[in-house]
């Protein structure tokens, strides 16, 4: 059964994942190793990125629905560089955002750079797209000190839906032959982008045995790709391969949607929007960095 995780419950993951962001980096041999999956940064490159960009979302948070930007960091612009302070400094930005989501709620609305996609202009739907990038970037710190972990499960399935959601759907038209494509989580979920002349939007598929309309497949995708959520959302980011998924149907589809940059469309939309295999796909400006 597909089930959002709700407010309490991504403000828990984003506190959870932080928390394992900073062990990782607790544990490098050096603040100056390279990110792999980000070569152009060093771990205190990506620390200062995460830590500034939680605090600019809670400047954001805290502006208000009026706001017509994302806001800049509050307080002293400098970050520590002896490691112990840096742990105490990027912690206090966690808490910053936390403290700004509890205070604004789900429903308040918010600046958001995704305003044509089917993700709602709401603090909640920003604190879903904080936990999966505040994810994506934990398994980027863990991997420089050589210990990558799977997302947990529950980050994981949320991950591919949010992704879908917020970066792969878009009211400009898309300029090709109208297509469906799916993707499948083998942990039994499925996703269902439609691809037109009305622009990109997703659908869950019914998931196996739910309900009396489960023995009646829906037609069939153009081009589908298929792993556990954990490969989706890290190939969604980058952060492996695209074609390590099995990727069945038109490839030319993947191929288009790579190319795809709906900006260049009479109606712009913020880059990084409706291109699934794009790496570093994320938001406009400070986003996760391209591999």
């Amino acid at each position: 059964m597909h089930i959002t995780p709700g407010f309490p419950d991504l403000l828990r993951l984003i506190d959870e994942r932080s928390a394992a962001f900073r062990v990782a980096v607790a544990a490098a041999p050096s603040l100056d190793v390279q990110v792999p999956t980000c070569p152009e940064w060093t771990l205190f490159d990506l620390v200062q990125h995460l830590g500034e960009g939680r605090r600019a979302w809670a400047a954001t948070i805290a502006a208000g629905p009026d706001a017509t930007s994302k806001s800049a960091p509050q307080g002293d612009p400098s970050v520590p560089r002896e490691r112990d302070a840096l742990l105490v400094w990027l912690a206090a930005s966690t808490q910053e955002l936390l403290d700004a989501l509890r205070e604004a709620g789900p429903d308040r609305g918010c600046w958001t750079w995704w305003g044509k996609s089917q993700s709602p202009q709401t603090c909640g739907a920003v604190a879903r797209h904080q936990l999966h990038e505040i994810a994506v970037h934990t398994y980027d710190a863990q991997l420089t000190v050589g210990a990558p972990q799977p997302l947990p499960d529950e980050v994981a399935l949320d991950g591919v839906e949010e992704f879908l959601t917020t970066i792969c759907t878009t009211t400009v038209a898309w300029p090709h032959e109208p297509a469906g494509v799916d993707y499948h989580a083998t942990e039994g979920r499925s996703w269902r982008n439609w691809l037109s002349d009305d622009g990109a939007r997703l659908d869950r598929l019914p998931e196996p045995g739910a309900g009396p309309t489960a023995d009646k497949a829906p037609d069939t995708a153009d081009a589908s790709a298929r792993g556990t959520a954990d490969e989706l959302v890290l190939g969604f980011y980058g952060r492996i391969p695209f074609d390590s998924l099995k990727l069945d149907g038109d490839g030319r589809i993947f191929d288009q949607l790579v190319a795809w940059d709906p900006e260049q469309q009479p109606a712009p939309l913020p880059p990084a929007t409706a291109t699934p295999v794009r790496p570093g796909a994320g938001e406009p400006a400070g986003s996760l960095p391209t591999p």
